[in-house]
């Protein structure tokens, strides 16, 4: 599956708080961290520290690709991602995913890319 479950109400919620703090970033990036098929952190770039809000710093050095097609792939995707890193020579630490569409813009747009940061 690895689509987040109450994923809308948790973005209003947290975009709630980021707003309410003047902390929205100039350029909205939002990465997930995959747990389980059922479940996964969300990440939000902010401009500031947000109260009320469990903040982390994500830095590294990363290896990108970008695939398209519905969200049940995914499972494919991270498994292709790992052969493409270590193509690359690299090794595996952990995997971000940053959709740039929600279900129902995919279907608007009739694409759907899905960006998968490796960090190595």
């Amino acid at each position: 599956m690895h689509i987040p479950l109450n994923f809308d109400k948790i973005m209003v919620k947290n975009m709630e708080k980021i707003t309410a703090a003047n902390a929205l970033s100039p350029e909205l990036l939002l990465l997930s961290d995959e747990k389980s098929m059922w479940g996964s952190d969300v990440y939000i770039a902010v401009s500031k520290e947000v109260p009320g809000a469990q903040m982390e710093k994500i830095s590294g050095t990363f290896l990108s690709k970008v695939f398209e097609g519905p969200y049940n792939n995914m499972g494919k995707w991270a498994k292709e991602m790992q052969g493409f890193v270590k193509s690359k020579g690299k090794e595996l630490k952990k995997m971000y995913f940053f959709y740039t569409t929600c279900p129902k813009c995919a279907k608007y747009y009739g694409k759907n890319y899905t960006v998968i940061m490796a960090q190595v």
